[in-house]
């Protein structure tokens, strides 16, 4: 009897410690890429709490956010669906893109199966969905010793602003009077930056931010460990983006995408794992992979409609995920600032496809300029004070760029153009089209025609409208070849193409430039369309290929405009000409009719400046 009563106790045991789940816990600086960090390989930016965390875990050498700003990074990791596809690419979103029935963040996936799922605090999505909520609570309260029990599984996420873009909106009397920990004589400056003294500080003071992430998150360990649940809890640590040096946050470039990524294997859970605590790995892995990634840990399902896939848990290997070497991001609308990159990254290459090239980076956005290292920056161009490497920020930029980041991280020296280097160049290319079309991308559509017509179900429009993407994105290509060969592919757009071909074209008209000045008759035709979207991209066109001043017919149509999101690009386009080719702008002249928006940013840097 003794002996089948300690068997039925064994077999109790044993259904337990089968059934029971680990724990997550996330833990995110903001804005912070692998640039500024002694763990992977900086001069400075000490952090021994994450250090630990290497030592009991793995240290992932190549993650990626995806995106390079923070409601489009999050709302890819909260979901696992790459923005574009899902509509939610643009910063901040004007209106909420919705979830397909029955596709949930994987946070509420979580809920459903068990876990209490708690956020400290940012969510910043540009999404919604219907059914379970991503978070039991969300706020500056929430913690997992909130959870109904302690049997309770449970999903941690905190978000740390103290190394957030505003850390170093600082005056220059701050910079006189606060001296920092990090010495300033001793940073090192990316070859893109000018070494000042304003540019040395800043660079020393975001040191200094991210010793004190270090702080805090030696303060949330040491509550896991007091609490008794360390060793039954993965932690990650990982920056949402890139850094918020100049031309890191919110431009496509590794100083953008390329994030620190530490996690700690608990030693309960540590068999679900094959990779060797303590290592570093060179895989590469993506915000869209967390999510499956932790599903797969806790044992549930993923989503096949999810565009990433799993680096840990049961069925993947070290070996696999050392196999893993490609990577794809986006750029697009930040704040009032419009762009259009995509990104394709394989092993040492990253191929580089600016949509809208005849828009430099350093186009205004009003909350990048706060920063006394940007305003210095630009007055330094204007001077002429710069270096080549230096000054590209501030200019026009090919259709196409290619670098080798083993010999050039910082991304530089564009060897696109090199003869020896074509069939790399076409490789990443055409991995770069295939992917832009499998994805339906929707920023081939102006967004406030996304807006208009694909937020209900933006997966669904982009099936709906597959065939049509295609189409774009070979117009837009037209771009890559010579003009020569572009031209008669391109008049016959413009002669029997649909409205959207046509809008394509004009802005392949922009990024030839002078060269496209023989399809001028047809650019002018489009100047009475009743798209306004098409009509701006002729007015663009013009003035990059004629030099016809863009001001007197931008303003007509911003004014007759009912689309704030329209007026949006518009006024884009007309900062874009009046700061970098020297179109005079009266800014009393715009009687905007439209509702309120994001345009009033650039109706404020229009009246101070």
């Amino acid at each position: 009897m003794k002996a089948y009563s300690l068997f039925l106790l064994l077999l109790i045991f044993v259904g337990w410690a089968h059934a029971k789940k680990p724990n997550f816990v996330f833990l995110v600086s903001e804005d912070n890429s692998i640039h500024y960090l002694k763990h992977y390989g900086a001069k400075f930016g000490r952090m021994p709490n994450v250090e630990k965390m290497a030592e009991r875990g793995v240290t992932f050498n190549h993650a990626f956010s995806n995106a390079p700003v923070c409601s489009v990074a999050r709302s890819t990791l909260a979901t696992g669906i790459l923005a574009p596809r899902g509509g939610f690419q643009y910063h901040r979103k004007a209106e909420l893109a919705s979830l397909p029935k029955g596709v949930l963040p994987w946070s509420a996936i979580l809920r459903d199966s068990g876990y209490f799922c708690a956020n400290n605090r940012k969510q910043d999505y540009n999404f919604k969905s219907n059914g379970t909520k991503s978070w039991d609570e969300s706020s500056n309260k929430a913690s997992w010793r909130n959870r109904p029990n302690k049997d309770t599984p449970f999903f941690y996420m905190q978000s740390m602003a103290q190394s957030h873009e505003g850390s170093l909106h600082f005056s220059k009397k701050v910079m006189e009077d606060e001296r920092t920990k990090t010495p300033v004589g001793e940073v090192d400056l990316h070859p893109y930056h000018p070494d000042t003294p304003t540019f040395r500080y800043t660079h020393a003071r975001y040191y200094d931010r991210i010793e004190l992430i270090d702080e805090l998150i030696g303060g949330v360990l040491k509550r896991l460990e007091e609490d008794g649940v360390l060793e039954d809890t993965f932690v990650f640590y990982f920056g949402d983006h890139g850094g918020v040096l100049p031309r890191g946050k919110g431009y496509a470039y590794e100083s953008g995408l390329h994030v620190p990524l530490v996690i700690r294997i608990p030693e309960n859970f540590k068999n679900l794992v094959d990779l060797k605590r303590g290592t570093r790995t060179d895989g590469f892995v993506n915000f869209i992979d967390f999510g499956p990634t932790v599903l797969n840990l806790a044992g549930i399902k993923v989503d096949k409609r999810l565009d990433g896939q799993a680096f840990m848990g049961r069925g993947i290997s070290a070996k696999e995920l050392e196999a893993r070497d490609e990577t794809f991001g986006y750029a697009d609308r930040f704040d009032e600032k419009y762009d259009f990159v995509r990104t394709y990254r394989k092993g040492k290459w990253k191929y580089i496809r600016n949509y809208q090239g005849f828009y430099p980076d350093g186009l205004q956005n009003n909350y990048r300029y706060r920063m006394l290292a940007f305003q210095e920056w630009r007055e330094l161009f204007k001077r002429g004070k710069l270096s080549d490497e230096q000054s590209q920020f501030f200019k026009a930029r090919p259709a196409e760029q290619l670098f080798d980041l083993s010999e050039d991280p910082h991304e530089v020296n564009d060897v696109s153009g090199h003869s020896d280097k074509q069939d790399i160049l076409s490789e990443l290319r055409e991995k770069l089209q295939r992917k832009v079309k499998a994805i339906n991308d929707l920023s081939f559509y102006p967004e406030s025609h996304m807006i208009d017509r694909a937020l209900k179900n933006p997966l669904a429009f982009g099936q709906d409208h597959s065939e049509e993407i295609t189409k774009l994105v070979d117009v837009a290509d037209l771009a890559l070849l010579s003009f020569q060969k572009a031209m008669p592919k391109l008049v016959k757009i413009f002669q029997n193409g649909t409205e959207w071909e046509k809008y394509w074209a004009s802005m392949v008209c922009s990024q030839f430039g002078q060269k496209a000045k023989p399809l001028s008759s047809h650019l002018k035709k489009m100047l009475s369309s009743k798209n306004l979207m098409l009509r701006m991209r002729a007015i663009e066109a013009l003035a990059l290929t004629e030099k016809i001043d863009p001001m007197p017919s931008l303003i007509d149509t911003a004014n007759v405009s009912e689309s704030s999101v329209e007026v949006l690009l518009i006024l884009n386009t007309v900062t874009f000409f009046r700061d970098h080719h020297g179109f005079e702008l009266n800014p009393k002249l715009l009687k905007i009719i439209a509702p309120k928006g994001e345009y009033d940013r650039r109706i404020e840097y229009f009246s101070q400046n």
